[in-house]
């Protein structure tokens, strides 16, 4: 089966480059390959557009190394360049954009408004995927690096929130989650002005 890794022994790079991009790029991709398949589920629901996220994040992620400084670890590096990438995919695609949605407007939805999951038949990934998917990046970004073990002081240098925000901010998607996961869903169609108005940039 055809993986998503990029070869870099066929790539070229530019001799102003780091020596060391191959060799971090490499221990990237073997460390945290999977990691990154489930970040790119969480952003993508389409598998061919998925599996186009996913090597656009694997070559960005290889030209990244480039200007790797170490300032922080490998791994708050490769999370960082992975959640921009993707955010900049789902702010692409429109039919996303119309649906995302902030906490604030998860809270105040009324019942018959509320996201539609996944089916009774549907397995518990598959819900919890479609619930992550209508998050705002910044939401979406936070739970998935939450959910991949990141602690608060990691997700904290990646997204620029304090520790304080980002412990809070879990706490609440938490119980958000939770509480949606166990509620049947609306077989009313979607009112699209529900689908958080002004606020879904």
């Amino acid at each position: 089966m055809p993986n998503d890794y990029l070869d870099v022994q066929g790539i070229q790079p530019n001799p102003t480059e780091s020596p060391t991009q191959d060799s971090l790029y490499q221990q990237a991709a073997e460390t945290h390959g999977p990691a990154l398949e489930r970040l790119a589920r969480a952003y993508e629901f389409d598998p061919d557009a998925r599996r186009d996220l996913l090597q656009e994040i694997h070559l960005q992620l290889w030209r990244s190394f480039a200007n790797f400084d170490r300032r922080c670890s490998l791994r708050t590096w490769i999370y960082r360049v992975a959640h921009n990438i993707a955010t900049g995919h789902v702010i692409r695609q429109s039919r996303i954009r119309r649906a995302l949605v902030t906490l604030e407007d998860i809270e105040t939805m009324p019942g018959s408004d509320r996201i539609e999951l996944a089916t009774s038949q549907a397995i518990a990934l598959e819900r919890l995927s479609t619930l992550i998917q209508r998050l705002k990046p910044i939401d979406r970004q936070i739970i998935v690096s939450y959910l991949e073990g990141l602690d608060a002081a990691s997700i904290a240098e990646i997204t620029g929130l304090t520790p304080a925000n980002i412990a809070m901010k879990v706490h609440r998607i938490k119980q958000i989650l939770k509480r949606w996961f166990h509620e049947p869903s609306s077989n009313e169609p979607r009112d699209p002005r529900s689908a958080g108005g002004p606020h879904a940039q």
